[in-house]
């Protein structure tokens, strides 16, 4: 074969490798440049004090990860159907609060949508624990239920009750089928805990694996808050121990110590149970899927600026 043949040959074979190795490239670097899902969010309204919520829009809202502002691309209201627990304490201490405490608890049951549906448990020591009504959509039902409650004197067992209104929920709602229901316990009390087998822990494990949203209606004025040499007060510790059953599993503490602060707190938690916005921002093109900090902040109009968003949990694709 002639030198000319042989070079021209070698040529061709380059041309090709190049060529091949340039098509392998391209694969390789092209799922970069596509455009990666948005990240969803739930975020529930905080702030409203009883007071209707104005409606918001997407440009009401600004969301940022890691202090970086990103890209709102969808945004939607959902209001949901409930199966919610009433959890109420009858303890003794809360003898001169217990009329307020049931005229609150039927705003809540008042404000019940088509769908919902609720039982009621009270409770004051480990071995008094009752379901004064199983799970209905009976709003008359429930009323009559929290028409029952009374004060006795008692050890106060608060996880206990608040393990086993979890158990008894998830049990129910998944013999109900609650397919895109929320699920949730309202806990009135005063956040002492004198007495429980259960430990906090073991609480919110069942809580979380249930998917179970627990909002708090905190009465802890009695309480004493003058604190020990090393030990917090008891107003304190009840309220550690209220806030972290609530942010833990997505939900809220609302403390009402005086006047009409229980009906406002009540009225704010109605709406909140079943209320919520599925927010969707763009990604960083540098990865991350939202991973970091996420903060969702409300601007907007007069009426607007009182209103904070919390984030309750991805909406299901945020792998």
């Amino acid at each position: 074969m002639s030198p000319l043949r042989t070079l021209a040959r070698m040529l061709a074979s380059l041309s090709l490798l190049f060529v091949a190795s340039a098509g392998t490239a391209a694969q390789e670097t092209a799922p970069a440049t596509q455009a990666a899902a948005p990240v969803r969010l739930n975020v529930m309204l905080t702030g409203g004090k009883g007071r209707a919520t104005p409606e918001l829009k997407r440009e009401d809202l600004r969301v940022f990860v890691d202090g970086v502002e990103r890209p709102v691309v969808s945004f939607e209201k959902e209001v949901l159907p409930v199966s919610y627990g009433l959890v109420v304490d009858n303890s003794g201490s809360l003898r001169s609060q217990i009329d307020a405490v049931v005229t609150a608890a039927k705003i809540v049951v008042a404000q019940n949508i088509p769908g919902d549906e609720a039982f009621v448990i009270r409770f004051v020591s480990s071995d008094n624990i009752r379901v004064v009504q199983s799970m209905t959509a009976d709003k008359s039902a429930l009323g009559r239920a929290l028409d029952q409650m009374f004060v006795e004197k008692g050890q106060t067992a608060l996880l206990d009750a608040l393990f086993l209104a979890g158990d008894y929920l998830m049990k129910n709602a998944a013999r109900a089928g609650d397919v895109g229901r929320r699920r949730a316990l309202l806990l009135v009390s005063d956040g002492e805990d004198r007495a429980s087998f259960y430990k906090v822990e073991q609480v919110l494990k069942v809580l979380k694996e249930g998917r179970v949203q627990v909002f708090c209606v905190g009465l802890t004025g009695a309480l004493d808050k003058e604190q020990g040499f090393i030990t917090s007060s008891k107003r304190q510790r009840a309220r550690d121990l209220l806030m972290k059953i609530a942010s833990e599993t997505g939900g809220r503490v609302f403390y009402a110590e005086k006047g009409r602060e229980l009906e406002e707190a009540v009225s704010e938690v109605a709406e909140n149970i079943r209320t919520q916005y599925a927010v969707g921002f763009e990604q960083s093109q540098t990865g991350g899927k939202g991973r970091g900090k996420v903060e969702v902040k409300v601007v907007g109009a007069p009426g607007k600026e009182r209103l904070k968003a919390q984030v309750v949990a991805p909406a299901g694709n945020d792998d």
